[in-house]
């Protein structure tokens, strides 16, 4: 794990020392080691910069930029490998000699063996950079579900890229140029998802993308090389319930297993329920020694699973490690939320998961996580709400749906600080397609809503969302959803958070469970093995009980949460009131000062039916005053 930065400049204006300080906003994402290299072409000059967390081959020879022996082409990779070793063998077999024992060389002579489609064999995380110097061209890659980050931004001739937003800000040619077309998402969502960022002209490149940049002629182009709508709309398959669970237990064995490939100590992230429950069932049975868990417990019982936890870690015999935060530690890190996250983000469980990975960090460098199991086996409260939901709303034929919806036209959006559920209702009915609904449904901020709360019209661009078309009629409507999930609040919010909570405490965040032949074989299965008769998670649940007995499991789901709901009203009211406040407000001349009064004095007053609303607001507020002001 580490972090990655550089340019390429057409007009050959930046230099070594800009190189040094983009790469030096990335130290807690490298502590152990730097590497920077400038070349000047012809017609420009590039920049490679480098932090290295050392994980696989501690020594000096996995050092970064690394370069082939003909020096014609070199590397910069943040993530992991899980199968560099098997990849290693077949190289050797073609005659390829090796000078490290690390995964970034093996990526290396890949891409001189195979090409691009050297991607095709990789298991792993992965955002790097490939400059082939003899054919002109510069490739950025990032793995299929959008584990590690890349940032790149693109204007009159210079091209930045970073593993995180606030490399970029380190050139003095970056505008930081507000994107309020992409701010919409952020309101309706809590994330802006990629491709777009919260500045002009400043993309993320896309989970399964390969961007190449051709240096002759400054341009460049994107390629998709894996797509996990391509594994639901493969031909289903319908193989017995138990030889598919037992198939998909032989499969999470495998991905746990290749997580724990490192040459530093590893741990686990526990909290006792299913999915990291199944994470260290699974691999304390294959594993001699005991394996360290990892649990943050809170003093209120209501957001407290390191009870559930520390049962769990006794009947398996792990080595369990339990660290109760205070409040104090927790609102302590909110203002520090804009650092860390460096673009609006408004998932709260943000802090927690960053407490926990300062904890593990005293004790392992490597920590697993247990995150995309709810996307995988339909895990989410709102899978089963909106499920529901939309097989009534399309058991009427599309004309149906519309002429309701025109029945609805009456409806106006009216108070921002109520629940809008008529208006929601409307625009479903009349989206006329599974996944826009469901986007609809769960929206914190929905379109009409937005009209309210921005002083300009938005006309937010178009996100996966609004591809629904391209998943076939073999999928079922819990199908949709299911890939839909992955694409988006797996991707944008929950691989986000983790990566930016565990780099921010220099430790490697790992997620089993997001290994792509785990997807690629659920996906095909029958609907009713991971959701049936009101039970979620069926499949897992079965294979997790066949390690852990049923009543130690079975208690209801618990989010990874704190009570920030009341905090913003007391201990936090200062900081609030300092963000919230109408100069703020009319300062910035973004939002509807009116509309912001409304749903300030709503929550304020206790009658605020969605904190979300104004956490998202607070959160943006937060961002705006350390990167804007």
């Amino acid at each position: 794990m580490c972090g990655i930065s550089g340019f390429i400049d057409f007009n050959r204006k930046s230099d070594r020392d800009t190189l040094m300080r983009m790469s030096g906003t990335l130290g807690h994402r490298g502590p152990d080691d730097k590497g920077h290299e400038f070349f000047e072409l012809e017609n420009s000059v590039i920049g490679l910069g480098f932090r290295r967390l050392a994980i696989i081959d501690l020594s000096p020879a996995a050092h970064q930029p690394m370069y082939n022996a003909d020096n014609d082409c070199w590397i910069i990779f943040n993530g992991e490998i899980y199968n560099y070793s098997e990849i290693k063998a077949e190289l050797v077999k073609s005659g390829f000699a090796f000078h490290s024992n690390s995964d970034t060389e093996v990526i290396l002579k890949s891409f001189q063996r195979w090409g691009l489609s050297f991607v095709d064999k990789l298991i792993g995380m992965f955002a790097m950079c490939l400059f082939d110097r003899i054919n002109g061209k510069i490739h950025f890659l990032r793995d299929r579900a959008g584990v590690k980050p890349l940032y790149y931004y693109h204007r009159d001739g210079l091209f930045l890229f970073g593993s995180e937003l606030k490399v970029l800000h380190q050139h003095p040619d970056f505008r930081k140029e507000l994107n309020e077309e992409a701010l919409g998402h952020y309101f309706s969502y809590g994330y802006i998802p990629a491709p777009y960022s919260v500045f002009q002209n400043t993309y993320k490149l896309k989970p399964g993308h390969i961007l190449t940049l051709n240096l002759a002629s400054g341009r460049h182009h994107e390629t998709k090389f894996w797509d996990v709508f391509d594994s639901y709309n493969r031909p289903k398959k319908s193989p017995a319930y138990e030889e598919a669970l037992e198939r998909t237990e032989e499969l999470l064995v495998s991905a746990f297993n290749y997580r724990m490939v490192s040459d530093v100590p590893v741990g686990v992230f526990l909290s006792g329920g299913y999915d990291s429950s199944c994470v260290t069932a699974l691999l304390q049975k294959n594993n001699t020694s005991k394996i360290k868990t990892y649990t943050i417990g809170f003093e209120d019982e209501k957001y407290n699973e390191a009870p559930h936890a520390a049962k769990v870690a006794s009947f398996l015999g792990t080595d369990h490690h339990e660290y109760y935060c205070t409040y104090r530690e927790a609102l302590d890190l909110v203002p520090e939320l804009p650092q860390i996250f460096d673009e609006p983000f408004g998932d709260p469980s943000a802090v927690p998961t960053t407490l926990v990975s300062r904890q593990a960090r005293k004790h392992v460098t490597v920590a697993l996580s247990a995150d995309a199991g709810d996307e995988l086996f339909a895990g989410y409260p709102r899978h089963k709400k909106s499920l529901s939901l939309l097989r009534k709303m399309f058991l009427f034929p599309s004309f149906s749906r519309k002429l309701l919806s025109k029945g609805l036209s009456f409806h106006s959006v009216g108070d921002l600080s109520k629940d809008d559920r008529l208006g929601k209702l409307k625009s479903c009915l009349a989206s006329g397609d599974v996944v826009k609904a469901f986007e609809i449904i769960n929206q914190t901020y929905s379109s009409a809503e937005l009209k309210e709360l921005f002083i300009r019209q938005l006309n937010p661009p178009p996100t996966v969302f609004d591809d629904g078309a391209l998943l076939n009629d073999d999928n079922d409507i819990l199908s949709k959803i299911l890939a839909v999930e992955y694409k988006t609040y797996l991707s944008e919010d929950i691989l986000h958070k983790v990566d930016r909570a565990s780099m921010s405490a220099s430790l490697e965040g790992r997620d089993p469970f997001v290994d792509h032949r785990i997807v690629e074989y659920v996906a095909g299965l029958p609907a009713d093995y991971k959701m049936s008769d009101g039970i979620q998670k069926k499949m897992l649940k079965d294979i997790v009980h066949k390690h852990i007995p049923e009543s130690l499991m079975n208690r209801p789901k618990m989010g990874f949460g704190i009570p920030l709901h009341k905090w913003l009203r007391n201990e936090l009211k200062p900081l609030f009131d300092e963000h919230m406040n109408d100069d703020f407000i009319i300062r910035q001349g973004i939002f509807d000062l009116n509309t912001v009064r409304l749903l300030r004095n709503a929550y304020l007053g206790g009658k605020l039916p969605h904190f979300e609303k104004i956490w998202l607001l607070f959160s943006f507020q937060l961002w705006y005053r350390k990167w804007m002001s």
